[in-house]
């Protein structure tokens, strides 16, 4: 099983790049640099950027007004923030292939994981288009919302080809969970609900800022969506602390089950916790996207410890690593 050890590796590095880059973006949005390159793929038709407003033309405000920039002036910092997101981008595309290449290791023992490499590889393209199309609409809030989703799509596409490489390793590592497909697309379907909410609160809150609304009223700004965001989010945390224990009981000591099922319980609770920071602190811009990035590595353990439930119930011994 050593030759597939540094798909294994590689395919993990490439996940936790898209995680960064997941932060980045959020990064992104709570600095209000989205629109900090107006044009796409260059950024104010130069492909390195530039550092002051000297270096752009006179008429620059008249010539990207429809993006934002017919009042704004040049900020290089923004400018800089969303070049380097791009740059992250075009990173984790160059990883994304070279684990598709890695992948045909497996052509013979495991062909879905070739495609699914291939799936994560035409996503990545696609998302970069979908980069484009934000742009283009001057940052249109349910194109970021599909952007920020699509990023979540292409992580689980990873996670399934990583998690599917190990399967051999995990087989016969625990006790059968009745009905447990089920469960886990259950608590997964509420885990994106209360994703999805939190997309609507983080629209209500770039609203409320355009209408002029002082840092420490947006949440009494918020109103009813807010308390059922902060109320779901512990019953959410329930759900999945009964499920997490139902896994314990059935897997063996020290298994790969019981090491995501603490490592979920442990971001939950970091998530919640920087919920209940930003509801106290007047939402400060530093834990936005840290709130996000929580999110996704939520979703994306629940995702993980599911599919090494459905290895470890597999028959048969596991295979030496």
């Amino acid at each position: 099983m050593q030759q597939f050890a540094g798909f294994r590796r590689f395919a993990l590095l490439t996940i936790v790049a898209v995680y960064f880059l997941i932060l980045v973006g959020g990064i992104v949005r709570a600095t209000g640099s989205g629109m900090g390159c107006p044009d796409w793929p260059k950024c104010f038709g130069r492909w390195i950027p530039p550092t002051a407003e000297e270096e752009l033309p006179p008429d620059y405000q008249e010539i990207y007004g429809s993006h934002g920039y017919a009042e704004d002036r040049f900020n290089a910092a923004k400018t800089w923030t969303e070049y380097v997101n791009r740059l992250i981008g075009v990173v984790i595309g160059l990883l994304i292939f070279v684990t598709l290449l890695l992948s045909l290791r497996f052509w013979r023992r495991d062909r879905a994981i070739v495609w699914w490499s291939l799936a994560a590889f035409l996503l990545v393209g696609f998302q970069g288009w979908l980069g484009s199309v934000v742009v283009d609409s001057n940052l249109a809030v349910w194109l970021v919302t599909v952007h920020m989703l699509v990023a979540l799509v292409i992580v689980g596409v990873l996670l399934y080809v990583w998690t599917r490489s190990h399967r051999d390793l995990w087989r016969g590592t625990m006790e059968e969970l009745p009905r447990a497909d089920l469960l886990f697309v259950g608590v997964l379907g509420l885990s994106l609900l209360q994703i999805a909410v939190g997309t609507q609160v983080r629209e209500q809150i770039d609203e409320i800022a355009r209408d002029g609304v002082e840092r420490s009223g947006w949440i009494e700004a918020l109103g009813l969506l807010l308390s059922f965001h902060r109320s779901y989010s512990l019953l959410l945390m329930a759900l999945i602390g009964v499920l997490v224990w139902a896994v314990w009981k059935r897997s063996r000591p020290a298994s790969v089950q019981r090491r995501i099922g603490a490592g979920l319980l442990v971001v939950i609770g970091l998530e919640i916790a920087a919920g209940a920071a930003m509801y106290y602190f007047a939402v400060p811009a530093f834990l936005q996207p840290v709130h996000l990035l929580l999110a996704a590595l939520g979703i994306g353990l629940l995702f993980t410890l599911w599919l090494a439930v459905r290895a470890g119930m597999e028959e048969g011994a596991a295979v030496p690593a």
